[in-house]
């Protein structure tokens, strides 16, 4: 049993340092080419409209605020300012969303953001997003981009603002809110009480960072103002607070290059915000720092695979901090059976050694 895990060890190892790797050279490549332009752009767009201001930085060497979603599709959050005289209301109208409401005894006319607050009170997401919309595209016009940045108006008013880079890369660029020092009710089961892991202070240090409020265009089964004007719940920064130690990068990392290699194809709906989320699954079945030691990034691999094909055939994968969100709802079951076939062949190929990884045939 140690000799097979040795070995299995040192091809995912070995793996990690000939894919993986590159892999991550390459993103950082595209990273740095798709943040110039963005940041530009986000400038123009505060110079025009001093309520948005661009925190696109630079932050222990990573771009704040940017996702990489795949190999060629991104998301940049763009954060605004004042948010403390709203309420957070997560009432669970809508799943993995709340909304803003102005505080008792505020009046619209005293809010910085008057003319995006409605009738009840609320401040409206789609109405932020339709102004922003309209000052990207400003902003590619006087950041003279129009010749490599188009904005997809696809949407209509309201939508979301994608641009497309050069043909190549897909950037959504989303208003937000940060809200630190408080936790949403709809992510209150979290951390599984009967789990040792994650540790207390790492818990704390969870919930004291918070999450993100995001303008994105909802889809929803219910209907009423929630679907315009409530804010998407995202927990991007905290899940990557709890990716730390032993081997969980690696494994993250080994995975995701697995999904560009693997799972990347025509309707796919896996992204790395799923990957992600199987290895926090991972990380709840094999609470201890010693399941994670070189010795078992094979094992956790191929762990996160197996979760990925036991969630789909379960009919639902649900967002590791919002139970309530399926993460492939509306899916065709076409491509998730696809996914099910090549998810059991890469774990198959796992246990077989790393260079099965390079040999295996989707046809």
């Amino acid at each position: 049993m140690l000799a097979r895990q040795t070995e299995l060890s040192y091809y995912m190892n070995e793996y990690y340092r000939g894919k993986a790797a590159a892999r991550k050279s390459l993103m950082a490549n595209r990273v740095f080419e798709v943040g110039k332009i963005i940041r530009d752009l986000l400038q123009e767009v505060e110079r025009q409209e001093p309520r948005f201001v661009s925190t696109f930085t630079k932050v222990d060497g990573r771009l704040e605020g940017l996702e990489v979603i795949s190999p060629t599709e991104f998301q940049v959050s763009f954060y605004l300012n004042q948010m403390g005289i709203f309420n957070f209301v997560d009432d669970g109208a809508v799943p993995g969303c709340a909304v803003l409401k102005l505080s008792e005894g505020r009046k619209r006319s005293m809010s910085l953001w008057v003319e995006f607050i409605t009738a009840s009170g609320y401040l409206s997401a789609r109405k932020v997003r339709a102004r922003f919309l309209y000052l990207v595209g400003q902003a590619i016009d006087l950041c003279n981009y129009a010749s490599c940045v188009r904005l997809d108006t696809a949407g209509g008013q309201g939508g979301d603002a994608v641009l497309f880079i050069s043909n190549t890369y897909k950037v959504k660029v989303v208003p937000a809110f940060r809200c630190t020092g408080i936790w949403p009710r709809s992510a209150s089961h979290w951390p599984d009480p009967k789990s040792p892991w994650p540790t207390a202070e790492k818990i704390a240090e969870v919930r004291a960072n918070g999450f993100n409020l995001v303008s994105v265009q909802v889809t929803s089964q219910k209907s009423g103002f929630a679907e315009c004007d409530a804010w998407a719940m995202s927990f991007t920064s905290s899940e990557e607070m709890l990716i730390s130690g032993g081997c969980r990068r690696r494994c993250l990392s080994i995975l995701k290059t697995l999904r560009d290699r693997y799972l990347d194809f025509e309707g796919t709906r896996i992204k790395n915000s799923h990957v992600t989320t199987l290895v926090l699954y991972e990380c709840e079945k094999h609470p201890r720092d010693e399941d994670w030691t070189d010795l078992h990034i094979g094992d956790r691999t191929r762990g996160a695979l197996l979760q990925l094909v036991a969630c789909i055939r379960s009919g639902g994968f649900p967002h590791y901090f919002l139970p309530g969100v399926d993460m492939l709802a509306g899916a065709d079951k076409r491509v998730l059976d696809k996914t099910v076939e090549i998810a059991w062949r890469l774990s198959r190929a796992v246990l077989l050694g790393a260079a099965h990884l390079d040999n295996i045939t989707l046809s």
